[in-house]
């Protein structure tokens, strides 16, 4: 019997083979409602209470109102910035790193392309390291095994679903999430409801007040740990929308399926959190020295979803951690997903399954280092989001700029070439995120500078700027602008202000000449 298969039986097997070339106009069948699915299904995770532990104890404490504030905006905005990007989809066909070669040049997108794919594969590996971190804690609470062997075998578990399905490609993934979609969804709720009676709005309200770089910094937080995280790969999803489909319809889709879960889950997680605040473990099922050992928001910063599942009746630990366990591989598969379109649009000549894989096997790399060795969760997760958030926010606001000036649909065979009209290196483009980097990194810092001392050589602009004072023996900053981190937001509005006034004039020259052949072209 014949053991080689057709590139139709690959098809029909549902394994994308597409990589980052051209999608072709008969294969553009998604509608923008479409985009609700994957972007919801990644984003509906109990996770997202557990930053309300993060964003209420944020450089000393915010109230109630002010982290109220800080969630609505933070999410809100960050999706919308990824719905703007992804109408750069429809108008390219192609992923968004290659779209990206019409604002760096083809072969200076390198450049960002290394950024993003950093980030992709940081990512995937966090939401890894909590599902792993989750079933061992869930074990403990059964009174089951929970030790380093539980946590080998749930890794590997995770790690095999999560580049299974990237694998796969998209439109499994695609039927994977509206799936997912519904069984983390109803979990998610039954949790809430379970949980409820634990809400104390006096001691909610009790909170006081913090600083207003607190709420910036809270807000930074936000805004990094949700849309800007995924932005970098939000034209990936949109590239299959039909050429006539609605731009405003897909970044409403792309900003409701990605911000209405982590929305309301963050305010329940600032009633659940701010309601026990930072007395001993409540609930039940650890011993009482571990209980009068840790606090309740200590845990969740080190553990998220197991410490969450501390409060649950038993008979919904197992739903819990399935339906939790999903939800990350559903969030961690659109990671690895585009990190592979990445690393193909990097020069690496690997089918895109291929380059998937790969990114799996570093992932599981990753989360061993996280799990077994590192002394602290929170710390290089938050290192991580600040370092690589930087200059992410630029590559964003360069981005997004770089669509706002263009009048027409990208022209997708420049894309490829460097002797094209995009030309090969963008020094305007590649300079602005370099200063802005530059710029960004000397207004963040390390909030646990102890835990994550490879990255204390930020802020050096606060001292000469008034903004904050480093306290060498306690490894911390004074000031009330210390922990803003500013930086994210300075670089984004910088790189997008710079773009907007220096490359309108490079742009109109392209789309000039893009009119001018496409008329040579229609006279032929």
């Amino acid at each position: 019997m014949s053991t080689e298969f057709s590139l139709e039986d690959v098809r029909r097997r549902g394994v994308e083979t597409t990589g980052i070339e051209i999608i072709e106009e008969s294969e553009r069948t998604a509608k923008p409602r479409d985009l609700f699915w994957p972007w919801f299904a990644a984003n509906i995770s109990v996770f997202g209470i557990s930053y309300g532990s993060w964003v209420f104890g944020f450089a000393g404490g915010i109230s109630f109102i002010q982290a109220t504030i800080v969630t609505i905006v933070g999410v809100i905005v960050s999706f919308l910035l990824c719905g703007i990007v992804a109408v750069a989809g429809k108008k390219g066909s192609a992923p968004t790193m290659i779209l990206s070669r019409a604002s760096f040049g083809v072969l200076g997108q390198k450049v960002p392309g290394v950024i993003s794919w950093l980030v992709s594969i940081g990512w995937e590996t966090f939401l890894a390291i909590m599902a792993t971190l989750a079933t061992a804690t869930v074990f403990a609470q059964l009174g089951w095994a929970d030790g380093t062997g539980v946590k080998v075998i749930a890794m590997i578990v995770v790690a095999a679903l999560i580049v299974s399905a990237s694998v796969a490609g998209y439109h499994v993934i695609m039927r994977m999430q509206s799936v997912l979609t519904w069984i983390t969804g109803i979990v998610t709720i039954v949790y809430i409801a379970t949980t409820l009676h634990r809400v104390d709005l006096s001691a909610v309200m009790a909170h006081e007040a913090g600083s207003a770089g607190a709420m910036i910094g809270a807000l930074v937080m936000v805004m990094t740990g949700f849309g800007l995280g995924w932005i970098n790969i939000a034209a990936d999803w949109s590239r299959y929308q039909r050429r006539d489909a609605s731009s405003g319809a897909i970044v409403f889709w792309n900003t409701f399926g990605g911000a209405v879960a982590p929305t309301l889950l963050v305010l329940y997680g600032l009633l659940l959190v701010g309601s026990i605040g930072n007395d001993p473990f409540p609930g039940g099922g650890i011993d009482a020295a571990t209980s009068e050992a840790m606090t309740y928001s200590g845990a969740i910063a080190n553990d998220p979803i197991g410490t969450l599942a501390t409060i649950l009746p038993t008979w919904l630990l197992v739903p819990y951690l399935l339906a939790a366990v999903l939800a990350l591989v559903s969030g961690a598969v659109l990671g690895i997903y585009s990190s592979g379109l990445t690393l193909l649009s990097l020069g690496v000549r690997i089918p895109r399954p291929a380059a998937a894989g790969i990114d799996g096997m570093i992932l599981t790399a990753g989360a061993i280092w996280v799990v077994f060795f590192a002394q602290s969760f929170l710390a290089p997760f938050q290192s991580f989001l600040i370092t690589l958030g930087v200059p992410l926010a630029a590559w964003a606001g360069i981005f997004i700029s770089d669509l706002a000036l263009r009048r027409e649909d990208y022209d997708e065979e420049a894309l490829f070439d460097a002797r094209g009209r995009y030309g090969a290196f963008d020094w305007i483009s590649i300079g602005t995120l370099i200063v802005s980097s530059l710029i960004g990194w000397g207004l963040v810092v390390n909030s646990f500078a102890a835990d994550a001392a490879w990255n204390n050589w930020q802020g050096y602009l606060l001292e000469p700027l008034g903004l904050g004072t480093y306290v060498a023996d306690g490894a911390y900053w004074e000031g009330t602008f210390a922990y803003a981190n500013l930086g994210v937001i300075v670089a984004l509005v910088l790189a997008f202000v710079v773009t907007y006034i220096a490359r309108r004039p490079v742009v109109r020259r392209q789309e000039a000449g893009q009119l001018a052949d496409q008329k040579e072209t229609a006279d032929v």
